[in-house]
């Protein structure tokens, strides 16, 4: 068997990360993980939230055995096969697919932008009432100083592709609106990173 790919950043963020879905969400559920990357961060949350049902997916599928091979390390059960899901694709899933949570890290400042209103409105479609979209990285927020670090991170970024950079809060939060989602939780991690949590008013 091969060895899983590894992310140190993940591998930093995940205990973090973890305790504050434990904080969030309830006792089990079904979660879709977007751009699940290595798969360190779904192994590690199914380990972590046992009674949850874990759906990794991704963009692109080379990174497949990796995310298996991470749940098979963590002795895990409630991880199902990775899918192929683009964002950005019209439908994601049969139209009666429905999750507790969506959880996706990382993403919307190593993509275009375009790929903020899609995971909003996608996240829409699936999440089950009374469901929350999670979202995880750095932010940039009107009032709040920015992390010298997170202010290099983002030209090192934009000199990559122009179309990526870490996203002002309020500019997502517009798209969210637009999807019939509101930003309800802001809880600040390690490493000048946010957990938000989005659901759809009652």
């Amino acid at each position: 068997m091969s060895q899983p790919d590894f992310s140190p950043a993940a591998e930093r963020n995940k205990q973090p990360i973890l305790e504050v879905l434990r904080q969030v969400l309830p006792a089990n559920g079904s979660a879709l993980e977007i751009a699940s990357g290595t798969g360190q961060h779904v192994a590690w949350f199914a380990a972590g939230l046992p009674l949850w049902t874990w759906q990794p997916s991704d963009a692109h599928a080379g990174g497949f055995d990796s995310i298996a091979a991470w749940a098979r390390q963590q002795g895990v059960s409630n991880v199902r096969p990775p899918l192929l899901l683009d964002v950005l694709a019209a439908r994601w899933l049969p139209d009666d697919a429905r999750f507790d949570a969506i959880y996706c890290a990382n993403m919307l400042h190593i993509s275009h932008w375009a790929t903020c209103a899609a995971l909003m409105h996608g996240s829409a479609r699936h999440l089950a009432p009374g469901g929350r979209l999670i979202t995880y990285g750095p932010y940039l927020e009107s009032g709040v100083p920015t992390s010298p670090g997170n202010l290099v991170f983002d030209e090192s970024l934009r000199a990559q592709d122009p179309a990526w950079g870490i996203r002002q809060l309020e500019d997502v939060k517009r798209e969210a609106a637009r999807a019939g989602l509101q930003l309800s939780e802001r809880h600040a991690l390690p490493a000048n990173n946010l957990l938000l949590v989005w659901t759809r008013p009652a």
